[in-house]
């Protein structure tokens, strides 16, 4: 596959988050919309891949379809606004601010949520045909998992709350390698093939997702959950979010910004014994 070195990718990460910043509100909002939707489908097909095959490495190492066809599609996550749009505040490119940095979160948050919360209500409604049948297998798995993820961790207080923010790091240090490996090659196949690595080996560990929760706990609570939307977004949603912005920016971001875009001076060698002795 055509590949680009370190330096010339990371130059495309620092542009795709200038371009993230000022884009319109209508195509912010479209794009996060459709991304959160492609998202919550590949995780509700994940879910039943692992659910009928009773194997759930099969699951995780389909669930990347998803992310690799919206990200094809140009649509944008809320995980990937967090990596890309404050290089471009550290870079001081022309007109980027905090505020259009904070900005551009807020819209991609409200486009991923509405577009998962759609596949939320659309796939509930199949499962149940139009709520008048038990969920089945697979409506009752997801929503044992969205009690799991949400009292599960409350039980445990302050501690739990951490574990989540952890797990939301570190999901995002391999969500945000998907975006980047996306980045190292101009074909199709080394894109889908850079990005699905990562992508898989999140989903397997079970680390935090936030977009992919936007569909899960919803979803979970219309097919009978036994938890709180304060359940949701305390012990859930708000430590996974941070957790994603953590990871995403201190792990894979600021790292690859600050080695390969705004490098240290190279290293002088050492005079010779002649030379010093001259």
């Amino acid at each position: 596959m055509a590949y680009l070195i370190p330096s010339e990718f990371v130059t495309k990460m620092v542009d795709a988050g200038e371009s993230k910043i000022f884009m319109s509100t209508r195509d912010t909002l479209i794009r996060a919309y459709m991304a959160g939707a492609i998202l919550a489908l590949a995780a509700v097909f994940a879910v039943t891949v692992a659910v009928q095959t009773g194997v759930f490495l099969v699951g995780a190492m389909l669930f990347p379809v998803g992310f690799c066809m919206l990200y094809l599609m140009g649509f944008d996550l809320l995980t990937g606004v967090f990596v890309l749009t404050p290089l471009a505040l550290l870079d001081k490119r022309p007109g980027v601010t905090t505020h259009g940095v904070l900005r551009n979160w807020g819209l991609v948050f409200l486009g991923n949520f509405a577009g998962a919360l759609t596949v939320a209500f659309m796939m509930a409604f199949v499962f149940t045909y139009g709520f008048n049948t038990d969920p089945g297998a697979v409506g009752t798995k997801i929503a044992s998992v969205g009690e799991a993820r949400t009292l599960g961790y409350a039980q445990y207080g302050l501690a739990g709350w951490l574990t989540i923010f952890l797990r939301g790091m570190l999901c995002n240090w391999m969500v945000s390698m998907g975006v980047v490996g996306a980045m190292i090659s101009t074909t199709v196949s080394g894109k889908v093939l850079a990005m699905w690595m990562p992508i898989m080996l999140f989903f397997f560990m079970g680390f935090e997702h936030s977009v992919v929760n936007m569909f899960l706990f919803p979803s979970a609570m219309i097919m009978g959950g036994d938890f709180s939307i304060m359940d949701y977004f305390i012990w859930n949603e708000i430590p996974t979010a941070l957790g994603n912005l953590v990871g995403g920016l201190a792990f894979t971001g600021l790292t690859l910004y600050s080695t390969h875009y705004k490098t240290a001076p190279k290293r002088k060698l050492a005079a010779s014994g002649k030379e010093a002795m001259a």
